[in-house]
């Protein structure tokens, strides 16, 4: 059993490598074993590619069979962009299989291991299931509920500051932090702002990191098409550029973004604007997995109170503004009373540089029952 726990953690850590790169399909490891050795492995590296078990089996070749396979996620079984895993698996003789837990996906939910044990396989579930969960919380999010996995990332001063009363924020947090901040771009399908940060900042919105990385797509929520033509997120082309817009937006500004190449969806009106949960259900059919939340304190109040995040990274500087007027990361009008306040789960506290990073997830949300059938959480 032991082994079987070394072998699962090789074939976690395979798989990571490959993140932000394989949406939407999930993250996925595979290491093949026999006689004590390891034969062959591999990782699922993009949509569209050979997935993790195929990899491992072509490098095992004729010594898979017999071989034990360790995979973090049931292998599929239907045709895709890819055929069958579990039947591939099934053919190079494969005599025992350690998944770490069931794909969440219905066309495949127990049937790639249903074949596989009607094949005369022996198989072993839940081993390091709670990892391989969290490793593809995105992809159960989506998968089960159609919608992107929302991230709100903040940055704010000991007195929980974004700004001063003027409003001058750069730079809150120091090198490593805004370097984590990139990484967190590079791993996301999108990252979604306010029309507010595009009028004050001007924002690329992309990732720059000494490898260059992936820009994610870019989301302006701006109810009354109010992006400038010359803006920075219309023009340059480093990525897509989607802007939300309600049927308050006049014509003439929508046709001119659209003139420009930008994706403009005209979508429902909440009570502060743009309807969020629509947006992310649209983005969700898109096939956009995960959203990067950078915006101001009126765009993180907005998605708090759509329901649309999942996970809270909060950076917090060794520093003090002070001041009744300057903004905290969340605006709108708040809580009444304690009992109404949002809690936070699964804390996790590191230094970052020399801030702080606090990470979190949101108690309570939607997707958690799917993560307690995937092995998240007990």
């Amino acid at each position: 059993m032991q082994e079987d726990y070394q072998y699962m953690r090789q074939a976690i850590e395979l798989a990571s490598q490959a993140a932000g790169r394989t949406s939407p399909n999930p993250l996925v490891g595979a290491v093949m074993v026999k006689n004590g050795q390891v034969v062959g492995q591999g990782y699922h590296a993009r949509a569209g590619t050979p997935h993790a078990e195929i990899n491992a089996l072509a490098v095992a070749g004729s010594q898979a069979r017999g071989a034990t396979l360790y995979v973090t996620l049931e292998p599929c079984s239907h045709y895709g962009r890819t055929g069958p895993c579990a039947k591939a698996v099934i053919e190079a003789g494969i005599t025992r299989a350690v998944v770490a837990m069931t794909d969440p996906n219905p066309k495949v939910k127990g049937r790639g291991i249903e074949l596989m044990r009607t094949a005369g396989i022996e198989v072993v579930e839940g081993v390091m299931a709670a990892e391989a969960a969290k490793l593809n919380e995105v992809f159960i999010k989506w998968i089960a509920t159609g919608m992107p996995f929302g991230l709100m990332k903040t940055a704010m001063t000991l007195d929980g500051k974004i700004a001063t009363r003027t409003g001058h924020s750069k730079w809150i947090t120091g090198e490593t932090s805004r370097n984590s901040v990139h990484t967190l771009r590079d791993t996301c399908d999108a990252i979604l702002v306010g029309i507010g940060t595009v009028l004050a900042d001007n924002p690329e919105l992309t990732t720059r990191l000494p490898n260059g990385g992936k820009n994610p797509q870019r989301i302006i929520v701006d109810s009354l098409a109010r992006t400038p033509l010359t803006a920075k997120v219309v023009n340059d082309g480093l990525a897509p550029t989607i802007i939300a817009v309600t049927s308050d937006a006049p014509a003439e500004n929508i046709a001119a973004l659209r003139a420009k190449g930008v994706q403009v969806l005209v979508v429902s009106r909440g009570s502060t604007g743009v309807d969020l949960r629509e947006l992310f259900s649209l983005l969700g059919k898109r096939e956009i997995t995960s959203v990067l939340i950078e915006g101001g304190a009126a765009i993180n109040a907005a998605a708090l109170a759509a329901n649309i995040v999942d996970k809270v990274y909060a950076f917090v500087a060794p520093k003090i503004i002070g001041g009744k007027t300057a903004p905290g990361p969340v605006g709108g009008i708040g809580a009444e009373t304690m009992a109404e306040t949002i809690n936070l789960e699964e804390i996790t506290i590191s230094l970052s540089g020399e801030d702080v990073l606090i990470t979190a997830y949101l108690e309570a949300r939607e997707v958690r029952h799917v993560y307690r059938t995937c092995g998240r959480i007990g």
